[in-house]
């Protein structure tokens, strides 16, 4: 019955929360082991969000690795106002916004997903156009201010909430939504040669 597995899944997700409060109240306390086991769960996710916000892959496991390192000797002031989760992805948000402030030339978007081919074998002039396009559209990525930026991959490309942005960011939902609706319509812009 979908009654009965909503309350599975929402008891399943219960129990996560509590494992990561238990597992950061731990780590709080000095528990190592707690540590790397958050460091575990939440590192795949964060890379990903660093190397779209980065474009660089080298760039991205220093930013979260450096926001790791930061987040350990930071745990013991941790107040739980957020939940971890929450926490170190605005630490690694921050670090690449520090990150894209201090270069503002030379950025790429490579974390864009590149066009996938279906099972049968695509054309290298296919090919060829869905590379170029990848490659137009972080040439745009290039105009957006580092504020939109984070806010249209974190909306965009990895389905984060206007309030989650926000919380994650440090500013409203609206300035998340006028932050998003200005990328939007830059990067609309930018790529009319593509529609």
């Amino acid at each position: 019955m979908p009654g009965d597995r909503d309350r599975a899944l929402e008891k399943t997700d219960a129990s996560l929360r509590r494992e990561q409060d238990l597992l950061t109240v731990r780590a709080a306390e000095g528990d190592e082991e707690a540590f790397e086991t958050l460091v575990h769960h939440h590192a795949p996710g964060l890379l990903r969000l660093a190397t779209r916000l980065l474009g660089s892959r080298a760039e991205a496991e220093d930013a979260v690795q450096e926001s790791f390192v930061s987040a350990w000797r930071k745990l013991p002031e941790f107040r739980g106002d957020a939940r971890f989760g929450t926490w170190i992805h605005r630490i690694v948000t921050n670090r690449c916004l520090n990150v894209l402030r201090s270069r503002r030339s030379d950025l790429g978007l490579d974390a864009v997903p590149e066009p996938s081919a279906p099972d049968h074998q695509v054309s290298p002039s296919r090919a060829a156009e869905a590379h170029a396009a990848v490659a137009d559209l972080s040439r745009a990525m290039e105009g957006l201010s580092a504020e939109q930026r984070v806010c249209w991959v974190l909306r965009e490309l990895d389905g984060v909430s206007y309030e989650s942005i926000a919380e994650t960011v440090g500013i409203s939902p609206e300035a998340v939504r006028g932050r998003v609706f200005r990328a939007r319509r830059y990067l609309t812009e930018a790529m009319a040669a593509w529609r």
